[in-house]
C-alpha cells in the first residue's frame, strides 16, 4: 500500500481508505448500501490491515451511529494498528441542537463518537457539511479546543464550496487555530467539478482530497453501461444516481473506454476507474466501500498498477465536461496565467 501526506500536514494516510457506511444498515437508505455486522466487519478490517489499508472512515450520521458502534467493536485490540476518520454536523436527533457545527453540538458529538468507537481520540474528524447558521469562528475555535484537548488529532471538512473552505482557513490563520488539512469530497470520472475550483484551492492551501464515491454510487462498477442494467439488489438499482444526472451517451463512452482499458491492463472496470482517481492532483486517499469480502479484494487491487499517460488521456477525453462560468471564461482569457493543469 502506498502512503501519502494528508494535505500540508505530516500525517501519512493510505492511498485507499475503507468506508463504513455499509456497516449496520440501520435505516432504509443505508440498508441499500449494506448491512455488515460485527463479525463480517472484523474479517474485512483484518483483510484491509493485511493489505496495508489502515484508515477507516465513518460518520455519526451513518445508520444513526450504528456504523461507528460496529467499527468500534470490530477494532477492539487493534486500535494502535489503525487510523479512524469520522464526521459530524448532520442531524443525529430530533432536538434543535442535534445538528450543525455549533460549539454545543460539536462537543457533544465528539464525545458521543469517542464512546461509540471505544477510543480516546479520533485521528481525522471532519465537518460533514457546511453549517450556514453557525459563525465559522465558533466552529473553528471549537475544533481547535478539541485538538488541544487531545480528543482529535487532525480536522477536515466535507462537501464545502470554495469560499466556505477558504474563509475557514483565513479565520484559523488569523487566530492561530487548527486549519483544515483534508476535504472529503465527491469526485469520479462522471463528477469532475472538483477540478474547477476546489482542486486549485487544495493545491494552493495544501488541503488533501479524501474522495468519497469514486465509483459514482456504483455507476462505474461495470454493472451499468450499454445494454447493461444494474440489478435491483445493487445500491444503484435501489437508490439511483447520487449526484446530478450525467449525459447518457457520454456516460456510455466513458464505460466503453473503461472496458477497453480493463482488457488492456488485465484489470476490472472498477479497478481502472479507481486508479484514475488515485492519480489525480491533491488526492491523499480514496475511500472504497464493500458489501462483502469479494468486493473489498477487488477494490484493493486498484493500487497494484499504474495507468499509462496515454490511457489516462483517453479517460480524460471521454469524461471531459465544459466548465461552468466563471471557469470557462477564466480559462479562455487567462490561459497564459493559469497552471498547465488547468489550461484546457
Amino acid at each position: 500500500m502506498e502512503y501519502r501526506q494528508l494535505g500540508g500536514s505530516g500525517f501519512m494516510v493510505p492511498a485507499l481508505s475503507f468506508g463504513t457506511a455499509t456497516f449496520g444498515g440501520g435505516t432504509d437508505f443505508f440498508r441499500a448500501w449494506g448491512a455488515t455486522d460485527v463479525a463480517e466487519a472484523e474479517r474485512m478490517i483484518d483483510l484491509c490491515l493485511d493489505a496495508g489499508l489502515n484508515m477507516f472512515d465513518s460518520a455519526d450520521a451513518y445508520s444513526l451511529g450504528l456504523a461507528e458502534e460496529i467499527l468500534g467493536q470490530a477494532i477492539k485490540g487493534k486500535r494502535d494498528r489503525l487510523l479512524i476518520s469520522t464526521k459530524a454536523t448532520f442531524r443525529v436527533g430530533q432536538g434543535p441542537n442535534d445538528v450543525g457545527s455549533s460549539r454545543h453540538h460539536l462537543m457533544a458529538a465528539c464525545d458521543a463518537s469517542l464512546k461509540r468507537l471505544g477510543t480516546d481520540h479520533i485521528d481525522l474528524w471532519q465537518m460533514h457539511g457546511f453549517d450556514a447558521m453557525t459563525p465559522i469562528e465558533e466552529t473553528m475555535r471549537a475544533l481547535d479546543d478539541l485538538v488541544r484537548a487531545g480528543k482529535v488529532r487532525y480536522v477536515g471538512c466535507s462537501n464545502f464550496s470554495g469560499w466556505h473552505l477558504m474563509k475557514a482557513q483565513g479565520i484559523a490563520d488569523r487566530h492561530g487555530w487548527t486549519r483544515y488539512v483534508a476535504h472529503q469530497l465527491y469526485y469520479s470520472l462522471v463528477a469532475r467539478e472538483y477540478e474547477w475550483e476546489l482542486m486549485p484551492l487544495g493545491i494552493d492551501q495544501k488541503v488533501g482530497a479524501v474522495v468519497w464515491s469514486p465509483l459514482a454510487g456504483g455507476r462505474l462498477s461495470g454493472k451499468l453501461g450499454r445494454n447493461r442494467v444494474p440489478g435491483k439488489d445493487t445500491r444503484y438499482g435501489q437508490l439511483g444516481t447520487m449526484g446530478p444526472e450525467f449525459p447518457q451517451d457520454q456516460f456510455y463512452d466513458i464505460v466503453d473506454v473503461l472496458y477497453a482499458l480493463a482488457e488492456e491492463t488485465g484489470r476490472t472496470v472498477p479497478q481502472v476507474a479507481l486508479n484514475w482517481v488515485l492519480r489525480r492532483p491533491t488526492v491523499s486517499t480514496v475511500i472504497v466501500g464493500a458489501r462483502n469480502e469479494a468486493q473489498l479484494r477487488e477494490n484493493l487491487g486498484a493500487v497494484d498498477f499504474v495507468l499509462t499517460p496515454e490511457q489516462v488521456a483517453r479517460l480524460d477525453e471521454a469524461s471531459h465536461r465544459p466548465p461552468i462560468y466563471p471557469y470557462w471564461h477564466q480559462r479562455r482569457t487567462s490561459t497564459d496565467r493559469n497552471p498547465p493543469l488547468f489550461a484546457r
